[in-house]
Parts: C-alpha cells; structure tokens; sequence
C-alpha cells in the first residue's frame, strides 16, 4: 500500500506544480499586458516634458549663471565695504552702495523673518561663504581626482599652526593679535607647508601618505604646544573654538577682503592653466614625458589648497575645512560626464550646501561649518542614490 500511496502522493503533487505553472504564466502575461498597455498610454508624455522642462544642461548653465552673477555682487559687496573707510568720493560712493546692501538684507529679513541679514558681519560672511563655494570646490576638484582628499585636512592643521605662530608673533611685535592678523599669519606658515610637503613627498621613499600624515599630526602638535605657551605668556585672547569649528564672528572686513582676493587669484590661475592642471591630473607620466613642469604645477597647486583652506577656515573652522574640498566635487563625480561638467556641478553644489547651511546655522545661531557640511553630504548622499554608475566612468575633457 505504501507505494501506491507514494505514487498518488507524487501525481498530486505534480498536478498541482502544472497548476501553480499555469497560474504563474497567466500572471506573466497579464502584468505583461498591463506594461504594454502602460507604455502605449504614455509613449507621447516623454516627448511633451522634454519640451516642458529644461534639459539637463540648460540647468547647469543657468545655475552657473546666477552662481556668476551672485559671486559678482559678493565681490561688489566686498569692494564698497572698503572703500567706506575711505574718504572723499570714494568713500561716499562706499557708504551709498553698503547702504544699499543693508536694505537688501533687510528685505530678505522681512522674507525670512528673521532679523539678522542686515547686521554687516552677516552680510561679509555670507559673502565670505559664496566666494569660499566657488573656489574651494573649484580646486577640490582636482584634488580628488589625483586622490589628494586628504591634502586639505593636512592643510587646515598647518593653518592652525601658523594661528598659532601668529600669537607668538604679535605678542613679541607688540600687536594686537587680531583676527586679521592671525588669518594672514596662517596664509604664511600654510603656503610655506604646502611647498615644505611637496618638497618632503618628492625627496623620500615613503608612501605617497606617509608624510602627509607626518605633517598633518606634526602641524597639529606644534599648534597645541605653541598656544599653550604663548596664552602663558602673551595676554593676546584667541578663539580657539571659533577657529577650529567655524564662526561668524572672527570673519571680519579684512577677511572677507582677504578671501575675495584669493579667490580672484586662484580663479584666474585655474583659467590660465586649466590644460596643464587636467593633464597632470589625469596622467602625469605622460605629462613629464611632454616635458611638462610637473614638479612646478604640483607645487602651485598645492599653494592654492592651502590659500583656500585659509580662507575657508573662517566659516568651517580647522576641523570641517577639507569637507569643502572634497564633499561637493565627489558628488559631482557621481553625475558629471566630463571633467569639465565635473567642475561646473562642483561648484553648484558648493554653493548650495554654502548658502543652505549657512542660512540655517545664522537663523538658528548655529556653527555654520558643520551645517554646511551637513548641507554637502546630504547633497553627495542624494547624487550617490541617483547615479547609475560609478566615478571612475568619466570623459577627460
């Protein structure tokens, strides 16, 4: 009896397989059918939004557009609040456009209402924070793709040293240690790191990390050591807190006006020499068999991350500069389909991670680097969510 009851067993089972066989395929054609049928209804939607919305290089060129034309009125900004301090025409004619500036703030104030827009350290770090959108990006972009992220992180510690040697030295120069002062003393001490680690990775056989990590604790090191002693000795006050985590308060008219001339700068020197920077970027051995100056090209770049990351510093502190560097032109890679393309999105997501997080920092009287920050890496999240391949798949051009 039991194979009887083994072989009924087994033609109920396979009849039942047929039928869960048949089910199955009639599902098959039924979702099938919903498809095409789907399909048929929206075959002419595709055509109609191309005409409708703007294609996606339309909205890049119109972004860089107002990024232009914002960036322009930053450097206005920056200009008249100069020439206020002047006197004579110059100087009038300073007072009238700063004046015009406040009530613009003051219009965005009654939009957000919000009281803060109109205040003149506001409106210099907001213009501080444009300018820092474009050029920051603008040369992480090469670092990222030479695999130099961590160079900026490496440059902001410098920086923080030469805060540091800047105590010292308006303590025995009898200064005052100002913001100012501080700010151009770590331009210093950083560019001359930056030529110092260029010339240490050249002159070892190190791995190409090793003595960036070097500098990056070494410069720390000195920093600590050197504010210590000099608190101790020299009754100059300084914002450590301010300057390793951002703060609005320490970015002051020279800053600004410091930042919007090394922005000008490093903007004209990637022009001048965007094809020698994409080709070393991109092949370097190839570069030195053109007879190309890469040790000289490699050294101004690595000039220029450190002039942006002592401007950055003021808005995104020590600690969170590097993001700036990296964050937006990381994301861009995830979209882009040249480097070119790469830049300009670079520069658009900076600016929009910028302009978000510092609005949402100065409204809720937060550290504007980690909100800007914040602000990329939502961004970068998004671009990674969105793309359908990797970085490395990009056109060289």
């Amino acid at each position: 009896m039991s194979p009887d009851v083994d072989q009924e067993t087994g033609r109920e089972v396979a009849d039942g397989g047929a039928e869960t066989v048949d089910d199955t395929g009639s599902e098959r054609s039924t979702v099938r059918r919903t498809v095409d049928r789907v399909r048929s209804a929206t075959a002419g939607v595709a055509p109609v939004l191309g005409r409708v919305l703007p294609g996606r290089r339309t909205v890049e060129y119109v972004g860089l557009a107002a990024t232009a034309l914002l960036t322009v009125a930053m450097l206005a900004f920056v200009t008249v609040d100069w020439l206020q301090t002047l006197s004579g025409p110059l100087g009038r004619v300073g007072e009238r456009g700063f004046d015009g500036y406040e009530r613009a703030g003051r219009g965005l104030d009654s939009l957000l209402g919000t009281n803060v827009f109109w205040v003149p350290s506001t409106l210099r770090a907001v213009a501080t924070g444009v300018l820092v959108g474009v050029v920051a990006p603008l040369v992480g972009a090469f670092l990222v793709h030479r695999q130099m992220a961590l160079i900026g992180e490496t440059l902001a510690h410098t920086a923080f040293a030469g805060v540091a040697i800047g105590v010292i030295v308006a303590g025995m120069l009898g200064l005052s240690g100002s913001a100012d002062q501080l700010v151009f003393t770590a331009l210093v001490v950083s560019a001359l790191a930056a030529l110092g680690l260029q010339w240490l990775t050249t002159h070892t056989d190190s791995y190409g990390d090793v003595p960036i990590a070097i500098t990056l604790t070494g410069s720390f090191a000195v920093a600590t050591q050197v504010i210590s002693w000099g608190q101790g000795n020299f009754p100059i006050a300084i914002d450590i807190e301010g300057f390793l985590f951002g703060d609005l308060a320490i970015v002051t008219a020279g800053g600004a006006r410091l930042v919007a001339v090394l922005t000008v700068a490093v903007v004209a020197l990637v022009v001048l020499n965007y094809k020698q920077f994409l080709f070393i970027t991109f092949d370097e051995q190839a570069a030195r068999v053109a007879r190309l100056n890469v040790r000289g090209y490699n050294s101004l770049l690595i000039v220029m991350t450190a002039v942006v990351v002592v401007g950055a510093m003021q808005i995104l502190g020590v600690i969170l500069v590097a993001g700036m560097l990296v964050i937006p032109a990381a994301a861009a890679s995830q979209l882009a389909g040249s480097f070119r393309e790469v830049l300009v999105l670079s520069v658009l997501f900076g600016q929009v991670s910028v302009l978000g997080g510092l609005g949402f920092a100065i409204i809720f009287s937060l550290p504007p680097g980690g909100a800007i920050i914040l602000a990329g890496i939502g961004i970068y999240l998004a671009a990674v969510f969105v793309s359908s391949r990797s970085a490395g798949q990009l056109s060289v051009h």
